[in-house]
């Protein structure tokens, strides 16, 4: 039987307001929410018995997410269509089903793969579908890392950006995103091997999407390596393939916009 549950949300222009503060871009009540704006929407705040010690709320229960008995889990890639505007101040409805599971062997021990499809309905009409992939891995171990994937180097549009602790704290906020490799350096670099805080891939992907310019009806990506707080990210666009490098040349997200 599928999975799936429906949430509901009035859609406080304040958060909205929050959000564009931190993102630093201009935006009033009234104009259309900038694409992926909805997830800073649709709470779940869980007590704190049912968090996992990541911060993440724990997996299996009643929740559409099983338990695979792996605790590191990331935000791998998705992909989206805008099919109408999605406005503060109007209640919106999020019809949330678990797709697929899969479950393989990796480099570094068992992996498990989760797509999650959201509908973002408003006024009886479907504004936004969007499908998440989720990867779940095992503890942290010391082997050989993987190779990197180098980014491209020429490009139409190249805009550099650096992410401090209090924009990582922001975004976390704004979403209800507990996941402490964003916040929690202790945890991110002594527990999950980070070399520092990460920055969130959704966050690399919104800024991507601001950056893809307006009449977006699309966008797809994959993030291929973790960003740190410490390192100063290119956001990159070549026609309708947009990418995120690192300071290193490494590949960190790659995108893929299609306009309307």
């Amino acid at each position: 039987m599928t999975k799936s549950i429906t949430l509901t949300d009035p859609m406080d222009p304040a958060r909205m307001v929050a959000l564009a503060a931190t993102l630093g871009i201009d935006w009033q009540n009234g104009q259309a929410l900038p694409p992926f704006a909805h997830h800073v929407y649709f709470w779940q705040p869980q007590p704190q018995a049912r968090l996992g010690r990541d911060g993440h709320p724990k997996v299996g229960g009643d929740g559409l997410i099983p338990d695979f008995g792996l605790p590191r889990r990331m935000w791998a890639g998705g992909r989206l269509r805008f099919h109408a505007d999605l406005h503060a101040g109007v209640p919106t409805e999020k019809r949330s089903t678990l797709l697929k599971t899969n479950e393989k062997q990796g480099r570094s021990g068992p992996l498990a793969f989760v797509t999650l499809q959201n509908e973002i309905i408003q006024n009886g009409r479907l504004c936004v579908t969007e499908e998440q992939d989720l990867v779940y891995r095992p503890e942290a171990v010391d082997s050989a890392p993987a190779a990197l994937k180098p980014a491209p180097v020429e490009a139409d549009e190249t805009v550099e950006r650096r992410f401090s602790t209090v924009e990582l704290f922001r975004y976390s906020a704004l979403t209800l995103n507990g996941h402490r490799i964003h916040y929690d350096r202790d945890y991110a670099t002594g527990v999950e091997g980070y070399a520092g805080l990460v920055v969130h891939g959704p966050l690399l992907a919104q800024n991507l999407m601001l950056m893809a310019g307006p009449g977006l009806a699309a966008f797809s990506f994959r993030g291929t390596s973790a960003l740190m707080d410490f390192e100063t990210a290119r956001f990159c666009r070549e026609g309708n393939e947009m990418w995120v490098a690192g300071p290193d040349g490494r590949l960190c997200m790659e995108a893929c916009r299609t306009l309307a």
